[in-house]
């Protein structure tokens, strides 16, 4: 099988120690032509995870890789998940865009992979499919009166103010005083940030024009970021805490006796997690210089962290109509370094507020009955990207290892999976003979009244949203709605 798998794919797959035959060049079949010895790749989701197993995949010279995306638009979550005030996290994109560029690759937008065409017939269609398309859920807290109004989850605050079509019509209400975040990480920081930026610093960026005059409106004047655990087990990074701490505008409110014994605690910590503490615990024990302590003092707004508090319950307002506060249980530490749970010790604890914003965490869902699924860790079961007993399927990014990470974490986890596809291509793991690839979905497609969007119809749609920026000095104004992209592209 693995010498019949060579001799098909040319000269370039053969194994290395292996030469290819004297005097042969990359066309040394000429029986086959350049289509039937295509390596033809599918890959679903045009996120980070995605772009760069495209990326890998396309070092083999006879790969073509097709990238599958729901929304109209690429990039995932560096368009609908990285804030707007962090411009530079989004360069990516232009390396994302000279892969899309690639003769070799091509981005199909508006297919949802389970709804408008099944892994199944991917799977026919391909030599090897690769499922890429992230965490797109967000972990419930499981606690009542979270279905209240006023309680939503960070992901879809962060959808909204980014544009994400899905949360366009969210209208976060910001006529309180004070809002409360469930979850100490980055993205609970992004949105407490964004909560208390100054308007006028978010006016060009490219946060969406709705969000912008919601924040204008706001009335929130403190944010809470509220963890079970302690200040070692912030899951936030130092960059961010520092932006946080600088904020125009805005104090901070830590206290000091959560901090008590940490000094002698984080001398055995690894260096970063040492770095962050160090910072946290000079923010709230020693006295700031006199311009900070008077930039504090003239702040109008405030952010805090609370340590040690569990959220229970949504407390309902009088009426039982919305959302007025969160009940917390108080904890304790227990057990040592990454073991260290959180328990309750029997104190309450009543945090009254107008928002509440859920941050425990994103989540996959499952994208197909064919794909196997384990719904308790939410992610694909896989052995280094290759999916448990469907051969041929793979994944990468948040879908196969979780929803930690930042980027460059997902680069590393996609070439890795990449890499392996290609060693199973090598050991004749994968099907011969040619397949049809983007020819066959297509006709599926057409059938079921399915219009794909080109790499190049997102070109207009961002030659369109850099346009409608001009005007008013911003990068961009997002395009919200799916039906307007595909009335602009003539669909």
């Amino acid at each position: 099988m693995a010498s019949r798998c060579w001799r098909w794919w040319g000269w370039s797959a053969w194994p290395r120690t292996r030469p290819p035959p004297a005097g042969s060049t990359p066309n040394f079949h000429h029986h086959l032509s350049t289509q039937e010895k295509t390596l033809q790749i599918c890959v679903v989701g045009s996120g980070p995870a995605g772009f760069y197993t495209a990326q890998h995949l396309l070092k083999h010279p006879q790969a073509h890789v097709d990238i599958y995306e729901k929304q109209p638009v690429p990039f995932g979550l560096v368009r609908f998940g990285v804030a707007p005030d962090h411009p530079e996290v989004k360069n990516v994109i232009n390396t994302f865009t000279q892969t899309a560029h690639s003769g070799r690759c091509a981005f199909w937008g508006n297919v949802e992979v389970g709804r408008d065409v099944t892994v199944p017939e991917l799977r026919e269609a391909y030599h090897a499919v690769v499922l890429s398309y992230g965490a797109e859920d967000h972990r419930a807290l499981e606690i009542p009166g979270e279905e209240l109004p006023g309680v939503c989850s960070a992901r879809a605050f962060v959808g909204w103010y980014n544009g994400l079509p899905e949360n366009r019509e969210l209208e976060p209400d910001l006529s309180g005083d004070t809002a409360v975040i469930l979850g100490q990480g980055n993205v609970a920081l992004d949105v407490a940030r964004i909560l208390l930026t100054p308007p006028e610093h978010l006016e060009r960026t490219d946060i969406t024009k709705a969000a912008l005059g919601v924040l204008r409106q706001s009335r929130v004047k403190t944010v809470w970021l509220v963890g079970r655990r302690g200040p070692l087990q912030v899951a936030f990074t130092i960059k961010e805490l520092r932006e946080m701490i600088q904020l125009p505008g805005a104090r901070p409110i830590l206290d000091p006796a959560d901090f008590l014994g940490l000094q002698d605690k984080i001398k055995e910590v690894p260096r970063p997690r040492k770095r962050l503490t160090e910072l946290l615990l000079r923010t709230a024990t020693e006295k700031p210089e006199p311009e900070e302590a008077a930039r504090r003092a003239s702040a109008s707004r405030a952010w805090g962290l609370r340590f040690f508090r569990s959220p229970q319950q949504v407390l309902p307002s009088p009426d039982g109509r919305r959302a007025a506060g969160v009940r917390l249980a108080v904890t304790r530490l227990e057990g040592v370094g990454e073991a260290t749970r959180a328990v309750p010790t029997g104190d309450m604890e009543d945090l009254p507020c107008g928002l509440v914003l859920s941050s425990v965490g994103y989540k996959s869902r499952p994208v197909d009955p064919s794909v196997p699924f384990d719904s308790k860790l939410g992610v694909i079961p896989n052995v280094e990207g290759r999916v448990m007993d469907v051969p041929g399927l793979y994944c990468s990014g948040w879908v196969k290892r979780g929803p930690t990470g930042v980027i460059a974490t997902t680069m590393t986890d996609s070439f890795l999976t990449g890499q392996m596809l290609l060693q199973d291509l090598k050991a004749g793991l994968l099907p011969s003979g040619p397949r049809p690839g983007y020819a066959a979905i297509q006709a599926l497609l057409s059938g079921r009244g399915v219009r794909p969007v080109s790499f190049s119809d997102w070109e207009k749609l961002d030659a369109e949203e850099v346009a409608r920026g001009q005007g008013t000095g911003k990068p961009r104004e997002k395009l919200v709605d799916p039906q307007e992209m595909l009335r602009l592209l003539g669909h």
